[in-house]
């Protein structure tokens, strides 16, 4: 499988991010195994987390997803062949999300215990924390990488004005840089991104890993109705994209995957990889079924043609 490189940094990653906000919610460990390991095996390598992940599930504390992760890569003794990133900044349970220095260095050590390793390859700032001078997280960052417990930085769900404001402290005070962002981008959620960010992470070599690429299971094509909400936990969250527009995505989705023989979802994700400011959208599966269309979607290239199609049918 083609690896591609992330921002400046030295990591090469797979196509696709597997997103592990599903282990310890919609998957249980064991299943958590199934399908880490279909997804190594098939070539992918990259895997994205949050200490956060699943705290929203009831009887959950936070760090659920980190734990599964960390003990698979103990059974597989595979630690030198993933590429693992997770985030700080999200509430823990202090009622507050923070990226104060404080935080993050005690965040950290968490993280590596949960996850059973001495290092991550990607440390996130999860959200922005307007209350914490930003040239203080990014001296907590360069304090961890000095130390080798992180070895590259990147962001999340920053606002255009302070990404960039992060990025320009970074170079005129020597800082560690943000080498990747993880906006919200799917065909159907488009315009912010591309408004907003888009030439903010060409510019500056931001490697682009979004999130609910698709959208939160809509892209699929398997919401037609709300008859079809209960098929996955993630249901009640489509009502959203049931409008013209959505719909219309949703013909255009079919029209292309027949020409491939291939699913919706696999459509879709082939669209973001073939986006030249995006290096590796983010993706979720529940079953090795669904896993196939991970790595299909990681093999198809979609002509110009097809693109144009998919992109009249998302304009905005």
């Amino acid at each position: 499988m083609d690896k591609r490189k992330l921002g400046s940094t030295d990591l090469l990653v797979s196509p696709i991010t597997f997103g592990g906000n599903v282990f310890g919610w919609t998957l249980d460990e064991a299943k958590s195994f199934e399908i880490l390991d279909g997804f190594f095996e098939a070539g992918f390598n990259f895997v994205d987390t949050a200490d956060t992940y699943s705290r929203w599930v009831e009887g959950n504390e936070g760090g659920e997803s980190e734990k599964i992760i960390g003990k698979w890569m103990k059974a597989r003794n595979n630690r030198n062949k993933v590429i693992l990133a997770t985030k700080v900044g999200g509430d823990m349970g202090s009622g507050k999300k923070s990226l104060a220095k404080a935080h993050i260095i005690a965040s950290i050590d968490g993280s590596l215990k949960r996850l059973q390793t001495d290092y991550v390859d990607l440390y996130q700032s999860h959200y922005d924390d307007p209350e914490t001078p930003i040239e203080e997280s990014l001296e907590a960052y360069d304090q961890l990488i000095r130390a080798g417990k992180v070895r590259w930085i990147g962001a999340s769900n920053f606002s255009a004005g302070r990404l960039k404001e992060s990025l320009d402290i970074s170079q005129r005070l020597s800082l560690p840089k943000y080498q990747s962002f993880q906006p919200e981008y799917n065909l159907y959620k488009r315009e912010n991104f591309e408004k907003e960010f888009e030439q903010i992470c060409l510019d500056n070599k931001l490697g682009v890993i979004g999130y609910y690429s698709l959208a939160s299971g809509f892209l699929t094509g398997k919401y037609r109705s709300e008859a079809d909400f209960g098929k996955s936990k993630r249901g009640a969250g489509i009502k959203a994209y049931m409008n013209d527009r959505g719909f219309k995505i949703l013909k255009a989705l079919d029209e292309v995957s027949e020409q491939y023989n291939s699913a919706p979802a696999s459509v879709a994700l082939a669209w973001l990889i073939a986006r030249p400011s995006v290096t590796a959208p983010i993706a979720s599966v529940t079953s090795l079924t669904q896993l196939e269309e991970l790595t299909r979607a990681a093999a198809l290239k979609l002509n110009v043609e097809d693109i144009a199609i998919l992109d009249e049918a998302s304009s905005w």
